[in-house]
């Protein structure tokens, strides 16, 4: 049970970035977006996840807030980059003022992939020294060999490429597919249930105690 109602799309992996203007958006009325963006006052807005990426956002000068979700194909996508520039058109929002959160996700050890994805993150610019490793497999770790992305570390590179300042990027260090208290797709298959990951502003409550 949420401790308030979150407004999620409908996600598809994909780079669409969806401008909340109005509280009782369903997911229906987002389908196709993997991002949100919004201002207004007393809305949380979140995305689904059990693998993939969460990115939360705060522009603490415009008071607006963002919700991405960044599996490998919308990070090679650059969504989190098109968030951003959503945020800067709509709302005035400088990367540089950005609080980001980097939510639980599949660990670089975990992340095994093909060779094409790796050609994938190669041809759209990141650097592989930073977020690329090639493993030798471990007898009853069936991820351990092959090809490893570091997804993390590829979309913390591209926030910071676009003016996010390091230090204000704050991410757990979860593993969903190694932690079991956390849903993961590759661990559980793709029908498994979905973390959900949400910002919002909210005014101060009536009942809290103000200073003297």
């Amino acid at each position: 049970m949420l401790p308030c109602h979150v407004i999620t799309g409908h996600q598809v992996h994909g780079c669409k970035v969806a401008v909340v203007e109005r509280g009782d958006l369903t997911r229906e009325d987002l389908t196709g977006y993997d991002a949100l963006v919004t201002n207004l006052l007393g809305v949380s807005i979140g995305v689904r996840t059990a693998d993939c990426v969460p990115i939360l956002m705060f522009d603490p000068v415009k008071k607006t807030v963002a919700a991405v979700h960044s599996g490998w194909k919308g990070t090679v996508l650059r969504i989190a980059e098109k968030a951003i520039n959503v945020m800067c058109q709509r709302y005035g929002t400088r990367a540089e003022d950005l609080r980001v959160a980097i939510g639980p996700a599949i660990g670089p050890d975990s992340f095994q992939v093909g060779e094409e994805v790796v050609r994938y993150f190669k041809e759209q610019g990141f650097p592989l020294d930073e977020i690329w490793s090639f493993r030798k497999a471990i007898p009853g770790k069936p991820m351990s060999g092959g090809h490893h992305i570091d997804l993390i570390r590829a979309n913390r590179w591209l926030l910071e490429s676009i003016g996010v300042q390091p230090g204000s990027i704050l991410s757990v260090d979860i593993d969903t597919y190694t932690d079991d208290e956390f849903f993961s797709a590759r661990r559980e298959g793709t029908q498994c249930g979905r973390t959900i990951n949400a910002i919002g502003i909210y005014p101060p409550s009536p009942q809290s105690p103000s200073a003297d």
